[in-house]
């Protein structure tokens, strides 16, 4: 059992909370409590770490996970390790997924391989694309609701919050491992990527037209800019069509993880007539 916060595996768990540079050296994410624990793809965990009080708790757990390394930590010592105020006694070391902006253009849903010059006829892509998002709390609640619309995949620019932040990771409910997603520092190279490969790209402005007057049937990508800038005009340019989500009274625009909720289930809503 580790029983002191000088442990160099505590060390390391502390490293990889706090270190958005050190995760990304490492490949590595943190994933805590059990509920997210129970969702971890068996091949992603690395490792667990649980408290003394834990061992009995989570049994059930540690029997389905028994392949792995289980590392029992005396309660305080764990308690500097989590991340939450009420840590609830059980975290995991996970690998970092692979994804490529090809895995994008399919569904989550789907095995079928497919070529960067391919688009599957039977999974249409419908496509997020985040540039210069900030607040975990948006990009993780952006991440879930993907999810629930049937969102095929999510490319975000390299100044996006870290995806793997430990707040980012909790907002997703899950979601984080089930669909595909990557961070580019080439975004309107990949924007370019998508729209080669037959996806119409749109792009959430102030100038826009009225979204709810357009068909989004075929594949198609939106553009989801910063909480308080919007996109920038190099992005904004990258678009083929501007939209705008219509409002009454003296709104201007909504919060970002609320906009891309309103125009995720509008496409979802087309595409299930």
């Amino acid at each position: 059992m580790i029983t002191s916060a000088s442990n160099e595996k505590v060390k390391r768990i502390k490293k990889l909370m706090k270190s958005a540079s050190y995760r990304k050296k490492e490949q590595k994410f943190l994933v805590e409590g059990i509920r997210m624990v129970r969702e971890i793809p068996k091949e992603w965990l690395v490792s667990l770490y649980v408290t003394e009080s834990g061992q009995q708790k989570f049994e059930e757990e540690l029997r389905a996970f028994s392949s792995v390394q289980v590392e029992i930590v005396k309660d305080s010592v764990f308690a500097g390790m989590a991340d939450t105020n009420t840590p609830q006694g059980i975290l995991a070391e996970v690998k970092m997924p692979g994804y490529n902006i090809s895995d994008l253009l399919m569904s989550h849903s789907s095995n079928a391989a497919m070529t960067d010059s391919m688009i599957s006829e039977e999974e249409i892509p419908f496509i997020l694309v985040i540039e210069h998002l900030q607040d975990p709390g948006n990009l993780g609640t952006i991440m879930r609701t993907a999810e629930g619309a049937g969102v095929t995949g999510i490319l975000m620019s390299d100044d996006t919050v870290d995806m793997y932040n430990p707040k980012v990771i909790r907002s997703t409910m899950g979601s984080v491992f089930r669909v595909p997603f990557c961070v580019t520092d080439h975004l309107e190279e990949d924007i370019h990527f998508l729209k080669n490969n037959g996806v119409m790209v749109y792009g959430a402005h102030l100038s826009g037209g009225d979204f709810y007057e357009k068909n989004f049937s075929t594949p198609c990508a939106f553009l989801i800019g910063n909480e308080g800038h919007g996109l920038s005009e190099a992005i904004s340019k990258t678009a083929d069509d501007l939209i705008r989500i219509p409002m009454k009274g003296k709104v201007e625009s909504l919060n970002a993880a609320i906009s891309t909720a309103v125009i995720a289930y509008e496409v979802l809503r087309q595409r299930s007539r």
